[in-house]
């Protein structure tokens, strides 16, 4: 069992400027080009996300990936949601995180079944975000779902929470907030931000409430095709026209999409304490992202 602070932990206690990155699970049984981009990250992210069925698509055990990038000595965040699993299952793997030493935790609700490639497939939501992350708390103190204790010793999680600053309703994006930080969130990795107004607003009249830090969502947009599927199919999510407009005009849509993706990291560093990468199957270009932005390596 690991007692040791995380990287990640570490960073956030020393009030560090927070890079994170997101790699996907296979979908089957050969992990190789997940740990080859998660490899690519190493000393240029303090931690990498493992998604939990993103989507709610199919793909590889979330717990089993993050023991496999944390064999190879890359920091995982443990993505959990409560879709798919009862409080059972939920203790059951937050337990075994532990004992592989796979300490940060995401908790997450999850996905609706219908938007993935098992419409057919049993929705669970014995919990949700905010009742995992008091679970999690629970545990933490050596207590179960049940309050009662844990023979075989309590956990040392470090648990964190999503966030969309760009929700259309305030007072249910503050509410919501408030209740993940009651409930033990240590920290807070947002959905794509589109929109740097909002995200300024939300870290000034509603995150500054707390003193947890909040980690703006950046997504590498590859064309302008990517740019407009994704305000198509991405609640919440505006992309402006000026933007979809500039990846057309490009001679190099990619390249350009590396560009829009630094510049909104030093937009985000003026406002919150961290980013969260995602460049879904180019996960090799982060590094790259960052180096444009002027964030140097992680010591």
């Amino acid at each position: 069992m690991t007692s040791s602070l995380s990287r990640f932990r570490r960073a956030v206690c020393d009030r560090e400027f927070l890079v994170t990155a997101e790699v996907m699970p296979p979908k089957g049984g050969d992990p190789s080009h997940m740990l080859e981009m998660a490899h690519k990250l190493k000393g240029r992210v303090h931690a990498v996300n493992i998604t939990d069925g993103s989507r709610a698509v199919l793909r590889m055990s979330s717990l089993a990936a993050a023991v496999l990038l944390h064999q190879q000595g890359i920091e995982p965040i443990y993505q959990l949601a409560c879709r798919d699993r009862n409080v059972i299952a939920l203790q059951a793997d937050l337990m075994g995180a532990q004992a592989l030493g796979v300490q940060n935790v995401l908790a997450l609700t999850g996905d609706p079944v219908q938007a993935g490639d098992h419409p057919q497939a049993k929705r669970v939501f014995n919990l949700e975000s905010v009742r995992l992350l008091r679970l999690i708390g629970g545990l933490n103190q050596g207590l179960d779902f049940n309050e009662k204790k844990l023979p075989d010793g309590a956990l040392n999680l470090f648990a964190g929470g999503a966030v969309d600053p760009q929700c259309p309703s305030w007072s249910g994006l503050e509410r919501r907030f408030e209740r993940k930080l009651a409930a033990g969130a240590q920290f807070f990795q947002s959905q794509l931000i589109s929109d740097f107004a909002r995200l300024d607003k939300f870290m000034t009249q509603i995150a500054s409430k707390g003193d947890k830090p909040v980690l703006a969502g950046i997504f590498l947009l590859k064309s302008a095709k990517n740019a407009k599927f994704i305000n198509r199919r991405v609640p919440g999510v505006n992309i402006p026209q000026s933007t979809i407009d500039r990846l057309a005009a490009a001679e190099n849509p990619l390249q350009e999409g590396v560009k829009i993706a630094a510049e909104q990291v030093q937009q985000a560093r003026n406002l919150c304490q961290g980013v969260h990468l995602m460049a879904v199957k180019r996960e090799d270009l982060i590094p790259d992202i960052l180096d444009l932005a002027g964030v140097g390596a992680i010591g």
